[in-house]
């Protein structure tokens, strides 16, 4: 782990354990996954069992069951932004000057200001964990490990998982109102660690399919001047020969490619899909 990580993980672990102690728990409202767990489980056994105490004993063997799976480095650093963020919520639930124990500091006892912020800000940890390598709970280890084996997707375990948690925290609070409360926080973490890992403004990749490749390209080339690629293709029915264009934009530029490309053949066949990452060049 080179010290940029380090650095970031340690943040990402401050950052978790605010948007949880100053938000979540002071409204009993429940995070998702191992932390979510943990919070019900603090909830209900002796004092002295605190949300740290469990993060860590739910959490770390979870990562070293996990280590074949998932590497020797992804494992210390998972371990490591796990023990700052249960070390980060003991000092501000027990140890700093903040009144944690009946509303939140920040959102007073306004649950919905409570779990839209407070997932916002435990997203952004999450986020921040998961792009520097480490990871802020075990659940997707689990997931990682089962989901195959039980022929769904690791996004669907991970979300059952939590549908079930907060169906227990009904079950066991007697109330579905900080649960339902408690899937809106969900929503709003999961949402905002897409946008830390993936970016804010992600990029379209066009495949344009055309019988007029050479003025699609040049035109779209001098509008936007951006690489094209090209591919040799063959319609089946059609039974034409045809060209495929891979064309990256941004959003804004959508529209503005269609009509480019309408306006050449008007029966150009466009898919457009969302670009998380882009590396290299395309020409």
């Amino acid at each position: 782990m080179n010290f940029k990580n380090f650095v970031a993980l340690t943040i990402a672990g401050i950052i978790n354990a605010l948007g949880i102690t100053m938000f979540l728990t002071p409204v009993k409202l429940y995070d998702s996954g191992i932390s979510g767990t943990s919070m019900i489980l603090s909830q209900v056994t002796p004092e002295f069992l605190s949300l740290s105490v469990f993060l860590i004993i739910l959490n770390v063997p979870l990562f070293l069951y996990g280590l074949k799976k998932q590497g020797k480095e992804f494992t210390v650093c998972a371990i490591y932004t796990v023990v700052i963020y249960s070390l980060c919520a003991w000092l501000i639930t027990d140890v700093l000057p903040v009144d944690v124990s009946i509303v939140s500091p920040m959102a007073g006892s306004d649950l919905f200001l409570c779990a839209v912020f407070g997932g916002i800000i435990s997203g952004v940890g999450s986020g921040l964990a998961i792009r520097f390598g480490g990871a802020m709970d075990g659940i997707e280890v689990i997931a990682i490990i089962f989901a195959k084996k039980l022929g769904i997707t690791v996004g669907t375990f991970v979300m059952i998982y939590n549908v079930l948690l907060y169906i227990l925290c009904g079950v066991i609070i007697q109330s579905w109102i900080l649960p339902l409360y408690s899937m809106v926080t969900y929503a709003a973490a999961l949402k905002t660690v897409d946008y830390i890992i993936e970016g804010f403004d992600r990029s379209k990749s066009a495949m344009i399919i055309t019988e007029k490749p050479d003025e699609i390209c040049k035109e779209l080339s001098d509008k936007f001047e951006n690489g094209i690629t090209t591919l040799k293709a063959h319609g089946y029915y059609s039974d034409k020969s045809k060209t495929m264009i891979y064309f990256v934009v941004n959003r804004f530029q959508v529209g503005k490619m269609k009509s480019i490309v309408h306006s050449i053949d008007p029966k150009a066949y466009i898919s457009i899909t969302e670009v998380a990452d882009i590396f290299g060049a395309n020409n």
